[in-house]
């Protein structure tokens, strides 16, 4: 017996970043605030019973031959999931890659909670979302988001989540061409670590930022650029540790205009943004 599931992979937006410290095992403690929108990769899935004769092999197909590695999160989340439940079958796994690598979008945290989410209900191996949430976790501070699928409020490393709800918005998103290491700036001397902790009020003021983004405009022209152009058109930031910069609109026909207009060397495409995913009712 075989059994396949299709499901959407969301990107995410931060609507601001802060860096509020750093603890004792290195990671750091952030204040987010996670916008889901309705840009994603594809994930085909297909699992097969103890009948088949790889019943256990994990296989991973993508049009781009560099996101098919052993390493990629879509098999380690099915790995991490299969060394949890004791489980035994196998699954093949297509990606349709979409969400732009390296930019601070959250593609590969997306892409392995979708995996996990899915496996968990084509296995039948019977985790609720607070388990999924406990394996994703530490595939990447970000997997937990995608697995309740709601925009949210995030502290800790990005893993305490508060549900949240947000005016509608369209963003036009822009990706410079470049690929930003996450980690060579979050171990980089000049990083801000000690932003104050804030409310939800102080957001609603306008009294954020992203305490990456100076760094990664100093090191990254590309970035640099793209926001100086995004900000002829709307206030722009930066998602994450970028690449990906974005302003929000009101209409979508101001997002596609702008979009429209991006210089050559960019790529760009227009999302709205969502208080729930697909994923969020799977």
């Amino acid at each position: 017996m075989t059994d396949s599931l299709t499901l959407k992979s969301p990107a995410k937006l931060n609507l601001f970043l802060h860096i509020t410290g750093r603890r004792a095992d290195g990671y750091h403690e952030l204040q987010t605030l996670f916008q889901i929108i309705d840009y994603c990769d594809v994930l085909h899935v297909v699992t097969t019973d103890s009948t088949d004769e790889q019943k256990d092999a994990l296989i991973l197909q993508c049009d781009n031959p560099a996101l098919t590695g052993d390493d990629n999160l879509i098999l380690r989340a099915a790995r991490a999931l299969r060394n949890h439940t004791g489980c035994t079958s196998g699954a093949s796994i297509t990606l349709e890659k979409h969400i732009p690598m390296g930019a601070g979008l959250g593609g590969g945290s997306s892409n392995a909670a979708t995996t996990l989410v899915a496996l968990n209900q084509l296995w039948r191996t019977g985790l609720d979302v607070a388990a999924l949430c406990d394996i994703g976790v530490r595939l990447g501070a970000d997997v937990p988001l995608f697995v309740r699928g709601e925009s949210a409020w995030a502290e800790g490393i990005g893993e305490i989540l508060t549900p949240v709800d947000l005016p509608p918005k369209i963003y036009a998103v822009i990706t410079p061409n470049c690929h930003v290491s996450t980690e060579a700036i979050f171990s980089n001397q000049q990083l801000t670590r000690n932003t104050t902790a804030i409310k939800m009020a102080a957001f609603l003021d306008g009294q954020t930022r992203n305490d990456c983004e100076n760094i990664v405009r100093r090191l990254y022209p590309p970035v640099d650029e793209a926001l100086n152009w995004l900000n002829q058109h709307a206030p722009a930031r930066m998602t994450g540790t970028g690449a990906s910069v974005f302003a929000a609109f009101d209409r979508e026909d101001e997002a596609l205009d702008v979009v429209s207009r991006i210089p050559v060397d960019m790529k760009g495409f227009v999302a709205k943004g969502l208080q729930r995913s697909a994923l969020s009712g799977t």
